[in-house]
């Protein structure tokens, strides 16, 4: 079984991200509703792989993303984002920040496999 943080501050996304998942095969989930409360789970858990939306309050999926890349301890994790930010600057801020993946919302669940699947096999 793989373990998924999904972070994302809308309970249907996530919601559905987890379903998608789940439906798909070997996954275990974990949902955080912003980047704060995924920074307090990481210790407790270890995770294959995060997906993070941009736009939460608190602490944004930037920031997270910032956090998992500076720390020693989460830094191989692969990072997917999953927004509405659509922008080929966005996705080039994402992608370089270290997302190995990057999907606009709406999306299609055989993108999110896909995408889940492909960034999961690199690591």
């Amino acid at each position: 079984m793989r373990n998924v943080l999904i972070v994302e501050d809308s309970r249907a996304i996530r919601s559905l991200i987890r379903i998608t998942l789940e439906e798909a095969g070997d996954f275990l989930t974990a949902e955080a509703a912003n980047g704060f409360e995924a920074l307090k789970m990481l210790p407790g858990r270890k995770f294959d792989l995060i997906i993070t939306d941009i736009n939460m309050p608190d602490i944004n999926g930037l920031e997270l993303m910032g956090f998992v890349k500076a720390n020693p301890a989460y830094q191989n994790i692969p990072l997917v984002i999953v927004s509405t930010e659509k922008s080929d600057e966005d996705k080039k801020r994402g992608m370089a920040m270290g997302a190995v993946g990057y999907i606009v919302k709406p999306f299609r669940k055989e993108e999110l496999v896909a995408a889940v699947n492909r960034a999961l096999e690199g690591k």
